[in-house]
């Protein structure tokens, strides 16, 4: 009896915990020590997004890969020190772009407000705020994550999914992110827009199984197409394909119709149609409107936003985004 009772107020007091690290992440959360924040990354974004569109399908991919290696925490943007090879230094991370742009808003922020607003925010609010200016989706970026002070590259290479992922291990990642199997498929959604390089999708075309061959998932007559046009050698590092051919700057639904023909650039793009689950998420998807993709995705997207944050005490708020504080 006395053991039940303990292990109920020890429920109780975890559920508490959990509920003020939630209550501490909340929209509006700078409005009374740094009330211009949202508005300074907006602003910011608004005016030099359309230099370089092809920077948001960057940025909301450096908010993914933060995301899932330690939480949104901003540990991404750590420099490597002479002792510590950081997590942008992991291969997943070699092709990562907007390290600049969030350093700039940042010097924004600080020269506003010093030392109030995360690393950690800035990333979460760039990327929805260039994905609602290139005329995709919107969704709700609760703020108040505090900047992490580690970065490992051992932790990007064991939790960032990469193109090769089989649904095994797109479902193991995501899940230690505390995403489901429907935040799987539509945050995947993103690839509707940007490019990749050959060599994230080259061994489907040239050596899938180690002998020279070709993956069966992929559409042949797309295959042929890559071989001819763009990647035309097996070692090609450099050449860039879209990774939603003829609508790679519209956030739509044509990235779930080439999975359904074969037509997904990566392995894990094909991934997402060998288990039946996912599958029918897909056709739920182009069955659905566009403004309910949007929606859908907004709320994958707030909810990766939250993942395993830090809040409160724990973590920093850095003064500058690449190094901890002295």
């Amino acid at each position: 009896m006395g053991s039940t009772r303990f292990s109920g107020i020890l429920v109780s007091c975890l559920l508490v915990i959990i509920g003020l690290s939630e209550a501490q992440l909340q929209l509006g959360f700078y409005a009374k020590n740094c009330p211009n924040a949202e508005k300074i990354v907006k602003d910011y974004v608004e005016e030099h997004i359309h230099n370089s569109p092809s920077l948001a399908a960057a940025l909301i991919r450096l908010h993914f890969h933060d995301c899932f290696v330690r939480g949104c925490d901003a540990s991404i943007l750590l420099n490597s020190t002479s002792s510590n090879q950081a997590e942008k230094d992991a291969p997943p991370n070699l092709t990562l772009r907007g390290f600049d742009f969030i350093d700039r808003i940042k010097s924004r922020l600080e020269a506003q407000c010093p030392g109030i607003v995360s690393c950690a925010d800035t990333i979460a609010l760039a990327a929805r705020d260039s994905i609602v200016a290139t005329g995709g989706p919107t969704w709700k970026v609760p703020t108040g994550r505090r900047d992490g002070v580690i970065a490992r590259r051992a932790d990007a290479l064991a939790n960032i999914p990469p193109p090769t992922s089989n649904f095994s291990n797109l479902q193991r990642t995501f899940a230690n992110a505390g995403l489901d199997l429907k935040d799987l498929v539509l945050l995947s959604g993103a690839h509707t827009i940007g490019v990749s390089h050959c060599s994230s999708f080259s061994n489907r075309l040239y050596n899938f199984t180690g002998v020279g061959d070709q993956d069966p998932a992929l559409n042949t007559q797309y295959a042929a197409n890559l071989k001819a046009n763009k990647c035309k050698t097996p070692t090609d590092n450099t050449t860039i394909v879209e990774m939603d051919p003829g609508s790679v700057r519209t956030f739509d639904l044509s990235y779930y119709t080439l999975l359904l023909k074969r037509r997904g650039l990566f392995q894990s793009d094909a991934a997402l149609t060998t288990s039946s689950t996912t599958y029918n998420y897909i056709h739920q998807l182009l069955k659905g409107s566009l403004q309910n993709f949007y929606d859908e995705f907004g709320k994958s997207m707030e909810k990766m936003g939250r993942a395993n944050v830090k809040t409160g005490s724990a973590g920093e708020i850095r003064k500058q985004c690449s190094v901890v504080n002295s």
